[in-house]
């Protein structure tokens, strides 16, 4: 009977949380809504009962090392979320004391990216990489940076927001942020709507995506057209694959990895969105750069990835 540890994976929308072992068996896992909970008390309350059966099937919280969180924006040095825009909860947050006042556990938060990076350098195909880029494609855009075999957080524990670079000048208004052009304004499955609805708007090409009201139009509805064969829906994740490699192309040129890994809903897509991206990247990069670094799309789950990194920051609680 080794020991436990608990991984929660908080997103903008849903949260989704499971028990690991030593060498990432994911026991148990399950999910539960983030945006039901308008205050992060009552998100908290539901965490505890959610969990609480499963560590009681589980041997019990003796068992247990203590819990890692992956959220947006969360400061592993302060284990504060901080001004997170896809959450409903505003302002900073004492997350990782608020959970282990609720759970009698030691708590270690992260940047739910970073998370993700964790648990694709531990699991998946970033195995052995020393240095590569991970870049998680959902609701936002979210990322974390190993270099020399290490998770990059910055002075502060907010390093590897690559979401939020500006990638056009005077861009697209990002909704959470007030800034303009960011990446994730234009590579989210929420960039992708937006994009969506401009295209539809500029254009009176035919296509499938005029039958579907605007509140009911998503990234979902754009690939479900795009596989029938409709060029606007193409249209859409040829630009959004634009954009995304113009990003990616800087990216690898500031910490020349070896591979990027892409994660998330949106690489469903897959070649609609990966060809332009791969075209992009490499048209962007210096030549020293150019056929270098590999695009790869993340094997694990979507579910766990983000579940087993944050379950793999238990491991170094000393």
């Amino acid at each position: 009977m080794g020991p436990l540890s608990i991984g929660v994976d908080i997103g903008g929308t849903g949260t989704k949380f499971g028990i690991v072992d030593t060498v990432g068996n994911l026991l148990f896992s399950s999910e539960m809504s983030t945006r039901n909970h308008p205050d992060v008390e009552g998100f908290i309350d539901e965490l505890y009962e959610r969990l609480l059966p499963l560590i009681e099937q589980s041997g019990g919280v003796g068992r247990f090392k203590g819990i890692g969180l992956g959220a947006p924006n969360g400061n592993y040095y302060t284990g504060t979320v901080e001004y997170a825009p896809n959450l409903p909860w505003k302002g900073i947050l004492p997350l990782a004391k608020l959970v282990e006042a609720k759970f009698g556990l030691p708590v270690v938060l992260t940047n739910d990216a970073n998370a993700a990076a964790l648990g694709e350098m531990m699991y998946g195909v970033a195995k052995g990489m020393k240095d590569f880029i991970m870049i998680t494609l959902g609701t936002g855009v979210g990322s974390g940076i190993v270099a020399n075999g290490t998770l990059i957080y910055g002075h502060d524990g907010f390093a590897g927001e690559l979401g939020h670079t500006i990638i056009i000048p005077d861009g697209r208004i990002h909704a959470g942020t007030g800034k303009k052009g960011s990446l994730e304004s234009y590579a989210s499955a929420t960039g992708v709507t937006l994009t969506t609805i401009e295209l539809l708007e500029a254009s009176d090409k035919p296509s499938l995506l005029r039958d579907i009201p605007k509140e009911k139009l998503d990234s979902k509805k754009v690939y479900e057209a795009a596989m029938a064969g409709d060029e606007l829906a193409k249209e859409i994740f040829e630009y959004t694959g634009k954009i995304l490699g113009m990003a990616l192309a800087n990216f690898v040129m500031f910490s020349s990895p070896e591979a990027i890994v892409l994660f998330g809903g949106l690489m469903k897509a897959g070649d609609l969105i990966l060809k332009p991206t791969r075209e992009h990247m490499e048209e962007n990069l210096i030549q020293v750069f150019q056929n270098k670094v590999k695009i790869l799309v993340s094997h694990l789950k979507e579910s766990d990835a983000a579940i087993l990194g944050a379950s793999a920051l238990v491991w170094e609680i000393k």
